[in-house]
């Protein structure tokens, strides 16, 4: 299966902006773009004035990043998006956030997505009561999702017990009881994403 290999804080730096792939680091002072907030190379800091069209492949390569989306599946959510009534960009934000992984990381079970994505993977988080390992899997308003029982004893959700987790008001999770519920569908203001979708639609609609 295609991934993508690039170093997490070299992405951050191309684009100029923390995009919070690796967890509690990028609140700490060992953050790269805190430290060096320049595009990686030898040229990162010479870049000359970038084209519209330059603008929007930016924009869109950010928000790949950001979900750790590859150009496929990325294309695919815009597609899908575009099929759908209402604005575009935000039915594809929409749809993107309602993957399992994005929703296991916004209840913060998961530091990063990267991570969230792994715990998915590795089949820690229930839908419904059933295990679910399929990061893309979209969860619907009404969906429990919880942490398997049987894997409620690993050191990492030990430290998840109790936390006081800050989540966008679409979905709630217990720390004490390890089980969440999907309350809403994700609305743009509930992205806080620094990205302007409009300019990615823009793009793909040339």
């Amino acid at each position: 299966m295609a991934k993508n290999t690039c170093n997490d804080c070299r992405q951050c730096r191309r684009e100029g902006q923390k995009l919070f792939l690796k967890g509690e680091r990028c609140t700490s002072k060992k953050c790269a773009m805190d430290r060096r907030p320049v595009p990686p190379g030898q040229h990162g800091q010479g870049r000359k004035k970038v084209s519209e069209y330059g603008i929007q492949l930016r924009e869109k390569q950010k928000a790949k990043r950001a979900y750790c989306l590859l150009e496929k599946q990325f294309h695919a959510y815009y597609e899908e998006a575009e099929r759908m009534r209402g604005v575009t960009g935000e039915n594809m934000l929409s749809l993107i956030e309602r993957r399992l992984d994005n929703v296991v990381y916004r209840m913060g079970i998961g530091s990063s997505r990267p991570q969230s994505r792994q715990i998915v993977n590795h089949g820690h988080i229930t839908v419904n009561g059933q295990v679910v390992d399929i990061p893309s899997f979209q969860v619907r308003v009404g969906d429990e999702i919880a942490i398997k029982d049987s894997k409620t004893d690993n050191a990492m959700f030990k430290e998840l017990r109790g936390a006081k987790i800050v989540m966008p008001k679409w979905v709630e999770f217990d720390t004490e009881t390890f089980k969440g519920k999907i309350l809403d569908l994700p609305k743009r203001e509930d992205i806080d994403l620094n990205i302007n979708e409009q300019l990615i639609i823009e793009l793909y609609s040339k």
